[in-house]
């Protein structure tokens, strides 16, 4: 046993003939853990823009709520009233009057000769 874990410690597993082999499993292994690295990385990096696009969603969502209640409050009649009580134009105390227009309608190129 003392004698395995020397040659563990020297390597000689490294150096030894068909080490060839051993060479390619831990750059097989070297190259596992990066990409396991670059993934995890790459998986952080989603995780910290899915938080921020969070956080610009609620901001933009509560901006949307304000400014629908302020065109809500804008549309209102008293509102329009009092803006235009500044430029001295007032509401008309008669009410306003349904106008119909009647359109004749226009007989076809095909109805005037048969006429």
């Amino acid at each position: 046993m003392k004698g395995g874990v020397y040659s563990l410690l020297k390597a000689k597993y490294l150096v030894e003939e068909g080490s060839m082999k051993n060479w390619g499993f831990i750059i097989f292994l070297v190259a596992i853990a990066m990409l396991m690295i670059a993934n995890a990385h790459n998986y952080e990096q989603k995780v910290y823009r899915i938080k921020a696009l969070e956080e610009e969603v609620k901001v933009l969502r509560s901006e949307f709520v304000d400014r629908r209640s302020q065109l809500m409050e804008l549309k209102m009649e008293s509102t329009v009233a009092r803006k235009m009580e500044e430029r001295e134009i007032f509401p008309s105390s008669v009410p306003p009057k349904k106008i119909k227009v009647v359109k004749t309608k226009e007989k076809s190129w095909f109805e005037k000769i048969w006429e």
